[in-house]
């Protein structure tokens, strides 16, 4: 059994041909979440349009189960409200992904924590009347 065999389907689909990987120019929140217990690292930026998130980008130096759960991640937020992906969970990201191995499960956290602070970064960003910056 290979190294990668022991990923889901999906982990390998996903860290084999990433969706939404880059850097957006001009996002309207961005944020960085590095990994308390190893060296992932996963920085989400996105773009805010009318109260959807209208596109969302990821760059993830980390396993493959950081870099399917940063892309998984972007795929579950795209088009939905920011009320709603500020609530997207690591388990519903590890759930759409199938089975993740338990000494990897703390990979799974880094991509919705950076889009739930990329969206804090961007509500920090309005004005008192909730108007994004000109």
């Amino acid at each position: 059994m290979g190294f990668f065999a022991m990923y889901s389907e999906r982990v390998r689909d996903h860290c084999a041909a990433t969706r939404n990987a880059g850097r957006l120019a001009d996002p309207s929140g961005t944020a960085i979440v590095k990994s308390p217990v190893d060296s992932d690292t996963v920085l989400v930026t996105l773009r805010i349009e009318r109260g959807l998130i209208g596109d969302v980008k990821f760059k993830c130096m980390g396993c493959a189960v950081a870099i399917a759960c940063s892309s998984m991640a972007t795929e579950m937020v795209l088009g939905k409200s920011v009320e709603e992906a500020s609530q997207i969970s690591e388990q519903a990201v590890a759930d759409a992904l199938g089975s993740i191995p338990e000494y990897k499960m703390r990979c799974r956290n880094l991509a919705p924590e950076a889009i739930r602070l990329a969206i804090e970064d961007w509500r920090s960003r309005l004005d008192e009347h909730g108007a994004p910056p000109l």
